[in-house]
C-alpha cells in the first residue's frame, strides 16, 4: 500500500487515524471487507435464535414444498385423482401454498422483533423507502396474480391446466418472475421499516431461494409446453 506523503514516507497507521473496519479506503482488501460486513451484522443478528431459525426453514421450505407436490402431481396425477378434478386439485395446492407463505411472513416478522434494529436506519426517510418497497411489491404480486389467474399463479401447468400462450402484459412485459421479485421487494421494504438487520438478511435468504427456485422451475415449465406444442392439434 502507498502512503499519501512523499515517496519514502511511511504508511500512516490505522491507529493514528482513528478507529477504522479495513484499514482505510486506500487499504481495502475485499476478504476483510467481507468479514467486516459479517461482524457487523453478527453484532445485531443472532444466527441461533429460535425464531431466526424457524423463519429461514420456513422461507426454504416453501418452495421446496410446492416444486415437490407439483412434479409428483404432473408425474402421476393422484392429486387430481383424489380430488376428482385438476382444478380442485390446484385449488388446494394454492391454498396451502397461501398459508405457509403466511406462516413464512410472520416467522420473518417474529424474527425482527426479537432481535436488535439499527438507529441509523430508524429515520422518516428509511421508512418511507421501505414503504415505497412495500408499495411496488404489492403491486407486482397482485398484478401477476390477476394476469395469470388462479392456477396460473398456484402451478396449474403441472396439474394439465395450460394456457394457450405465454402471458407478456404487465408486469411481465418489466421482468420476469414478477410475483417472486415483488415478494423480495415486500419483504426488503418490511425489514427497512423496522431497521432490521436480521429482516435485510432474512430478504437475502429469499431472494437467494427464488433463485434458485426459478432455476430448478423454468426449464420443467418450458418443457410442458413444448411437449404441449409437439402434440398434434385436433381438428374441429
Amino acid at each position: 500500500a502507498k502512503g499519501s506523503g512523499a515517496r519514502g514516507a511511511e504508511p500512516m497507521s490505522s491507529s493514528a487515524a482513528g478507529p477504522d473496519c479495513c484499514g482505510g479506503l486506500g487499504n481495502i482488501d475485499f476478504r476483510q471487507a467481507d468479514l467486516c460486513v459479517m461482524t457487523w451484522l453478527l453484532g445485531y443478528v443472532d444466527p441461533l435464535d429460535s425464531s431466526f431459525v424457524a423463519a429461514v426453514l420456513a422461507i426454504a421450505f416453501n418452495p421446496l414444498y410446492w416444486n415437490v407436490v407439483a412434479r409428483w402431481e404432473h408425474r402421476t396425477r393422484k392429486l387430481s385423482r383424489a380430488f376428482g378434478s385438476p382444478h380442485l386439485a390446484c385449488y388446494a395446492l394454492g391454498g396451502s401454498i397461501l398459508l405457509l407463505n403466511l406462516l413464512r411472513s410472520h416467522c420473518f416478522t417474529r424474527a425482527m422483533l426479537r432481535q436488535p434494529s439499527v438507529e441509523g436506519l430508524d429515520q422518516p426517510a428509511a421508512y418511507s423507502l421501505g414503504l415505497a418497497l412495500l408499495g411496488v411489491g404489492s403491486v407486482f404480486v397482485l398484478s401477476s396474480f390477476f394476469a395469470l389467474g388462479f392456477t396460473g399463479t398456484f402451478l396449474g401447468d403441472y396439474f394439465g391446466i395450460l394456457k394457450e400462450a405465454r402471458v407478456t402484459t404487465f408486469p411481465f412485459n418489466i421482468l420476469d418472475n414478477p410475483m417472486y421479485w415483488g415478494s423480495t421487494a415486500n419483504y426488503l421494504g418490511w425489514a427497512i421499516m423496522h431497521a432490521s438487520p436480521t429482516g435485510l438478511l432474512l430478504t437475502a435468504v429469499v431472494a437467494l431461494t427464488y433463485v434458485v427456485a426459478v432455476l430448478y422451475e423454468e426449464p420443467f415449465t418450458t418443457e410442458i409446453y413444448r411437449q404441449k406444442a409437439s402434440r398434434p392439434r385436433r381438428r374441429s
